[in-house]
């Protein structure tokens, strides 16, 4: 078995296309989408027909979240602006997701944690503002219950893998669209991949196991970069352009 297993696509169409393309070049037909589809200063209309049309296994993110259960003037910024480029059938497509699923019979998909779309499962932030590993003791207890021998999770944009007992493997294939944000919860920090590639995951099962093989892809950023400095967020201009916070 093998599969690409994209997420935090947050309205970047060139790098969702990069990485589709990179897919199929590698003659890979199946992928899951871990979900925060559309939110940003971005293209989240283009993002939004892509994705109804590859109908392709999809979990619903946090920011996919509020943009059906939040009213628009009480969003976020980067909400809005993706909310106003949204049609009823992409907001119909957002209710439609269930929130984890089980892909194939044995690998559990979800955005963030099973229990909470906003917390982060294998980093966490700390008082310094920075972003590390998350204990193994704590990542242990929040994949309590969930037997599935691959465990795919996004949210924090970081590729990361860590081993479990009983052989399991949870993996974070990255950012496609986002390589850098910052948040003031529950410490104010940032989160920097470093670099403005778009990021995702090939999986695949042998008789060892199940492996992960993260993947950078290169595509024209800076016009992105540009396009979200003219929307007014230069924030997210020096973030699609560096993989860095200003």
């Amino acid at each position: 078995m093998r599969f690409a297993a994209i997420a935090d696509i947050h309205g970047n169409d060139l790098a969702l296309e990069a990485v589709l393309a990179d897919i199929a070049g590698q003659g890979i037909p199946d992928i899951v989408n871990l979900g925060d589809c559309f939110s940003g200063p971005l293209e989240a209309g283009r993002v939004a027909e892509r994705l109804l049309s590859l109908a392709i296994p999809t979990v619903r993110g946090n920011h996919d979240r509020y943009l059906i259960e939040q009213r628009p003037q009480d969003m976020h910024i980067s909400d809005a602006a993706a909310f106003r480029q949204l049609g009823p059938a992409h907001l119909d497509w957002l209710r439609s997701l269930p929130v984890d699923l089980i892909y194939r019979g044995e690998v559990y998909l979800c955005h963030a944690t099973p229990a909470d779309d906003n917390l982060y499962w294998l980093d966490m932030a700390v008082a310094d503002g920075n972003v590390v590993l998350r204990p193994q003791a704590e990542i242990e207890a929040l994949a309590a219950g969930i037997d599935a021998p691959l465990i795919l999770c996004g949210h924090t944009h970081i590729p990361r893998m860590a081993a479990l007992t009983g052989g399991r493997l949870i993996v974070n294939p990255g950012s496609v669209g986002c390589p850098a944000y910052d948040d003031d919860k529950p410490y104010p920090h940032k989160v920097e991949t470093g670099h403005a590639m778009a990021s995702y995951a090939v999986l695949e099962k042998s008789a060892a196991g199940w492996t992960a093989q993260f993947r950078n892809v290169g595509y024209d950023n800076m016009a992105m970069s540009a396009l979200a400095g003219a929307n007014g967020r230069p924030e997210w201009a020096s973030a699609l352009a560096t993989g860095r916070m200003p």
